[in-house]
């Protein structure tokens, strides 16, 4: 796509150990859902692309899953998404924990992001919860970290200073083309949108052991006549006892993720939605291949 002469444009990875707000972040920057969140770890596993474009310029925002040890195949899949990213885009924005003290974890994912030798933006982020005595501290084991392009603490869920790294970012980018037209605000396949946003709601409302192995996959979306939208899922569990947990005493979980998945995908879709899940066992998913495969990691 062609843009006029002094327009500017880029690819902007966000990485971060698990759970420090990097869907968050995407979300705020985007001003609507395109990343699911959870405040359970490892819930990112798709390099989703955010695209926020300007008056002269084009952001494109790649948020990554966490860079953790990893314990399965999937676990080392998502490492190498994140490693793979580092070395295509323009600029990076490294995010730590206000309310967290910087440990190893950290330390880790902030070499990987010095190595690349891409411009890297450090950011603070829940500075809402971690207040002025956790912030300053943070601050200056931010500074420790590595050489950053500029340090800025933020809150993604209150949205403060976010329009700042907005425009850090901005200063960061070189001219290049409108990769994408005006309106467009991701490029995700509408079916993995779907599917993500009721496998958010599953890990939000299920117990601590399952939501690393719950992954959903869209079958069918029909447009009735009457202008309802049908969408078919499944979930897939590794486990028997995860699929009970998953629909619950007389299919209660299962309806309560329904109907919380249900209002996110009308507002997605733009029309009443009828949403049918079922939950399936697909025996150690995380670790085989061909489930990966079949799951889309």
């Amino acid at each position: 796509m062609l843009a006029s002469e002094g327009y500017r444009s880029g690819f902007i990875s966000i990485v971060g150990r698990p759970n420090v707000g990097k869907s968050t972040l995407l979300n705020a920057f985007m001003g609507r859902k395109v990343a699911i969140t959870s405040p359970k770890p490892q819930t990112t596993r798709n390099a989703i692309r955010g695209v926020l474009t300007g008056e002269d310029w084009q952001m494109i925002f790649i948020d990554t899953p966490g860079l953790h040890k990893p314990k399965t195949l999937l676990g080392e899949r998502l490492n190498d998404v994140v490693r793979g990213t580092l070395k295509e885009v323009d600029a990076i924005v490294f995010m730590l924990d206000a309310t967290q003290p910087v440990g190893t974890g950290d330390q880790f994912v902030a070499q990987a992001v010095l190595q690349a030798g891409t411009p890297a933006i450090c950011v603070v982020n829940k500075m809402d919860i971690a207040g002025p005595d956790k912030l300053a501290p943070q601050l200056q084991s931010a500074d420790a970290l590595g050489d950053w392009h500029a340090i800025i603490p933020i809150s993604a869920a209150q949205g403060t200073k976010v329009d700042e790294l907005q425009e850090l970012l901005v200063g960061l980018l070189e001219e290049g083309p409108q990769f994408y037209p005006d309106d467009v605000v991701t490029d995700q396949p509408r079916d993995l949108l779907l599917g993500e946003i009721i496998r958010e709601k599953a890990i939000t409302l299920t117990h601590q052991e399952v939501p690393h192995s719950i992954a959903v996959a869209v079958q069918e979306v029909v447009e009735r006549e009457d202008g309802v939208i049908e969408v078919y899922a499944t979930v897939f569990v590794e486990r028997d006892s995860q699929k009970g947990i998953i629909i619950g005493k007389g299919g209660s979980m299962l309806k309560e993720i329904g109907t919380r998945a249900r209002q996110d995908l009308e507002w997605v879709l733009g029309g009443h939605i009828f949403l049918k899940l079922q939950v399936k066992v697909a025996k150690d998913w995380t670790r085989d291949p061909k489930h990966l495969q079949r799951l889309g990691y």
